[in-house]
């Protein structure tokens, strides 16, 4: 039956993908932005009172905002994976920096898809899947991407000094001025900030108009950075961590912790500046009214959280992202709405999609989330699999249930598997852990099977 139904629904994809292409006019134009290890609260937006981001602010104020986006896997190339294919990394199998696609995988990625229903395709900024491979040049209709990290230091065709992020606003200002009217687009941009320089002791290089912002201010220290939070892991999650070796390049002392997240913001304002800039530019071009944006992050960062810098585990500083959507044809009673419901990076693809009016590959794991936009009220995920088997000898790998009131964490390299379990009411902060306390047994129980009901679920 279920082979039935995925072939119903392949061949269903095929039909209407030809039969677009001739209402092709008609469909939304999409940008879709997406952030290099953005967290979900360093947003104005979000309740942060010192980070300036008027434009994605704005953004939300147009359109909705989600207070619970999720990815599925936190690392750079195996979200990356994730938001294109709409698949959990169980699925797609990319857990590392140098598998590509397959040419099969690929023909079922949001831009593949949207592409033969007739869309123009642009790509700009880090790809981040297969940095090893060829660049997937003729995959796209306008192409400027990059493989690997990329570097924020240029110099422009006179030899004068240009950021990265600054290059890529232009990337995509020329994208646009390039499209023809009556042809839907879809550009993808993935920034690189605020990812850090690795290697580069500044770490975080941010364009030298931005020296002075935040300069007046003091950053407050994080609720749980103290050295005493690093000690609480076990030993073997202490030992040769690249969260700890980085936190030690960056939060360390009170003067590097300010000088770090200053730069880390300074990027994001940075990449606020190019929202601002492409929001301009489809007003000038008069395609404002049906172009939908949406903003994510890839995954999140630790910002001397629990003593550790990067992303990679699963508390929430690593796992949550900013998701903002606007659609201009949504009513004005839908505007300027935050949203409850988990939305996960596999969500992205299905989703752009759906608004294209595209049917969506059976491969597909993510959902649709227009409805939760429409204000329509359809049962929703309440946790989701997580997953961190990205095989570095630095990182532990990890996998558990998040999304709820309860996260469950198990590191499955010792043995016995490490479990963690939280109650995030209770400890938001993820401090005590309760895996090991007779009082919680029954609800360990109830979270071991859920996580392995989820796990087999998302293969």
């Amino acid at each position: 039956m279920c082979r039935l139904r995925d072939f119903l629904r392949v061949t269903l994809f095929g039909l209407l993908s030809l039969s677009f292409c001739a209402v092709g006019a008609t469909a939304p134009n999409i940008i879709f932005l997406l952030g290099d290890d953005h967290r979900w609260d360093a947003l104005g937006c979000m309740g942060n009172k010192i980070i300036r981001t008027p434009n994605i602010d704005g953004l939300a104020r147009d359109g909705v905002l989600f207070d619970n986006m999720f990815v599925t896997t936190a690392i750079c190339a195996v979200s990356r994976a994730s938001i294109f294919s709409g698949q959990y990394a169980r699925r797609h199998g990319i857990n590392d920096f140098v598998t590509p696609f397959t040419p099969e995988q690929w023909a079922r990625t949001y831009p593949a898809v949207l592409r033969k229903a007739g869309y123009r395709t642009g790509f700009i900024g880090k790809f981040g899947v297969g940095d090893k491979s060829p660049e997937p040049k003729d995959e796209f209709d306008y192409w400027r991407g990059f493989r690997g990290q990329g570097k924020y230091e240029n110099t422009d065709e006179n030899g004068n000094y240009i950021h990265l992020t600054q290059i890529m606003e232009n990337q995509a200002l020329e994208f646009l001025r390039g499209c023809e009217r009556g042809k839907p687009f879809c550009l993808s941009v993935s920034f690189k900030a605020p990812h850090c320089q690795d290697g580069d002791p500044r770490q975080f290089i941010y364009d030298r108009r931005d020296a002075g912002l935040y300069a007046d201010v003091t950053i407050p220290p994080p609720p749980v950075g103290e050295d005493k939070y690093f000690a609480m892991f076990p030993e073997f999650f202490r030992a040769n961590n690249e969260a700890r070796k980085r936190w030690e390049i960056r939060f360390s002392t009170p003067e590097k912790y300010q000088e770090m997240v200053k730069g880390y913001f300074r990027l994001i304002t940075g990449l606020d500046r190019v929202v601002g800039a492409v929001r301009a530019e489809l007003e000038r071009r008069g395609v404002a009214d049906n172009t939908v944006i949406l903003y994510a992050g890839d995954n999140g960062f630790y910002l001397g959280e629990h003593g550790l810098a990067g992303k990679w585990y699963g508390h929430e500083e690593s796992i949550r992202v900013p998701l903002v959507i606007y659609d201009p044809r949504l009513p004005a009673t839908r505007r300027n709405q935050r949203l409850k419901p988990n939305a996960l990076n596999t969500d992205i693809g299905p989703t752009i999609l759906a608004m294209a009016g595209v049917p969506i590959p059976a491969e597909m794991q993510g959902r649709d989330l227009g409805p939760l936009l429409r204000g329509e009220t359809p049962p929703w995920r309440t946790e989701f699999f997580y997953e961190h088997n990205v095989p570095i000898k630095t990182l532990r790998q990890s996998e558990g249930v998040a999304g709820g009131r309860y996260k469950y964490l198990r590191y499955s390299e010792q043995e016995p598997p490490w479990e963690e379990l939280y109650d995030l009411q209770a400890d938001p902060h993820e401090v005590k852990n309760l895996a090991a306390d007779p009082a919680h047994r029954e609800l360990l129980e109830k979270m071991r099977a859920r996580w392995a009901e989820l796990r087999k679920a998302a293969e």
